[in-house]
């Protein structure tokens, strides 16, 4: 059996101390991680995730601090934040990024996409995953999409044929897209954040808005809102997004496992999203406080054509190809 001088099992001793000293003291790299929703969303309870599972497998080597509700910065600063180091990672709606990359405008033409299996098609394919990664030479590096679900109108009056939104003023998210849809239907849309919704609507500085029945419900719409109408005509999404400097300086280990977690995180919160929503959907029919309004087919059918022309406005900045691959993603394979 083989004997090694004292010597030198001290040293190695000495050294495997020092190291396990140096871990230890070193700092954790602290990941702020904003949002504008509630926690009882599907991207709050993704983040709330994000953060359990990365601490769990990264111990002491990585924090994750998660601030909802719009609490660190909100739908107009956050971009700016995130480009400047001052938060890690984000999850804006799909919607925030016309500025850094055109072809992402995809997901908000309306009436694209027949149902969430077809965007899950398209997201996994390559035209979905080239977007991810279309803005990294602008600093923006997406890690992945995370649904919410389709998005239905509500309105202080119901909504069951297209010309009844005429002269209606809607808020909308900073989104050229969204606006001309609903330019498309004689509509007035207004940019407001998100935070000032319920506010908004109260007052009548807005008429009606579009969104998923999760965040109509964390955000107590229903009790300003009197109408809802069923329309399924857009998509609301988040792209997980980081700071590329940030993360292209993690080290590699670190940034391996955090890829790791960040996939089983998605298919968590996608898993989730419906679930969430149609409870939400189920609250506000109880709360007894709206009409929820279900389109015919050909109820329905009179909106998409109504809202169609958008997308050949669009098609220009997005390029045809994307749009095709998102309308052939409604074929199952």
């Amino acid at each position: 059996m083989p004997t090694f001088p004292f010597k030198t099992l001290f040293c190695a001793a000495v050294f495997s101390f020092a190291g396990s000293l140096y871990a230890a003291d070193e700092a954790p790299i602290t990941i702020k991680f904003a949002h504008v929703v509630a926690e009882h969303t599907p991207k709050g309870q993704g983040a709330v995730l994000f953060k359990k599972l990365a601490e769990e497998r990264l111990p002491g080597r990585v924090k994750v601090e998660v601030y909802p509700n719009s609490s660190l910065f909100g739908d107009g600063k956050e971009m700016e934040a995130l480009l400047l180091g001052d938060v890690q990672m984000l999850a804006p709606s799909l919607a925030k990024f016309e500025h850094y990359a055109k072809a992402v405008q995809v997901f908000d033409l309306p009436f694209l996409f027949d149902d969430m299996a077809a965007v899950d098609r398209f997201q996994a394919g390559p035209q979905g995953k080239a977007l991810l990664t279309s803005m990294e030479g602008k600093g923006i590096t997406g890690l992945a999409y995370w649904h919410n679900g389709l998005k239905v109108l509500s309105a202080n009056k119901p909504l069951r044929e297209p010309r009844d939104a005429r002269g209606l003023k809607f808020r909308v998210q900073a989104s050229a897209v969204l606006d001309e849809q609903f330019k498309a239907l004689r509509a007035a849309p207004r940019k407001m954040s998100f935070a000032e919704v319920y506010q908004g609507l109260q007052t009548g500085v807005v008429n009606g808005t579009e969104n998923t029945w999760s965040n109509y419900f964390s955000q107590k719409i229903h009790e300003v809102q009197p109408y809802f109408t069923e329309s399924n005509h857009g998509l609301i999404d988040y792209m997980v997004i980081t700071n590329t400097t940030f993360w292209q300086g993690l080290p590699e280990d670190v940034r391996t496992e955090l890829n790791k977690v960040m996939g089983e995180v998605t298919l968590e919160v996608n898993r989730q999203a419906k679930a969430l929503n149609d409870e939400a959907r189920g609250a506000i029919a109880k709360a007894g406080t709206s009409e929820i309004i279900e389109l015919t087919p050909a109820q329905r059918e009179e909106w998409r054509k109504a809202m169609q022309p958008v997308w050949k406005k669009f098609e220009g900045e997005i390029g045809s190809e994307v749009i095709e691959a998102a309308v052939n993603a409604n074929k199952a394979s």
